[in-house]
């Protein structure tokens, strides 16, 4: 969603990733609470895409995820 400034909310959030992810060429995803939802980003690529999910797609997407290791 874009701010009247031109930038979208996902600029202006605060990014997490994993405490187990190390910088070591880890492949990691970073995530941020944004407005109506959760921001994904690459950790490598911090400024690329980036992927915004409302609650419901991302609770779907951590339970395909966690299935998948089971």
């Amino acid at each position: 969603m874009p701010h009247s400034n031109g930038r979208s909310s996902v600029d202006q959030v605060t990014w997490h990733k994993a405490q187990r992810s190390n910088d070591q060429g880890g492949e990691c995803v970073e995530v941020a609470a944004v407005a109506g939802g959760v921001g994904l980003r690459d950790s490598k690529n911090p400024g690329g895409p980036r992927l915004l999910l409302d609650p419901t797609a991302f609770r779907a997407l951590l339970t395909a995820l966690k299935d998948t290791r089971a």
